[in-house]
């Protein structure tokens, strides 16, 4: 299983993805406080950072998944 690195305080947990692989699953909220905490990101950087450095990189089967947190 591969993760994303500095993200493991957005861990949410695993799940099998469409290949049948058990892939990690993280939370897009928390890794976007992780940013703006950590790097001392802007939300809007923190965003386009993340889109397209973390969300972004597909490194095959085994990449994790992101979530974006359900709001009603």
């Amino acid at each position: 299983m591969l993760t994303a690195d500095g993200f493991d305080n957005a861990i949410l947990g695993t799940t099998t993805s469409w290949e049948g692989v058990e892939v990690m699953v993280y939370s897009v909220t928390k890794c976007l406080e992780i940013l703006m905490e950590r790097d001392g990101m802007s939300e809007d950087e923190a965003v386009e950072f993340f889109d397209f450095n973390v969300a972004g990189a597909y490194v095959g089967e085994l990449t994790p998944l992101f979530v974006r947190d359900y709001i009603d």
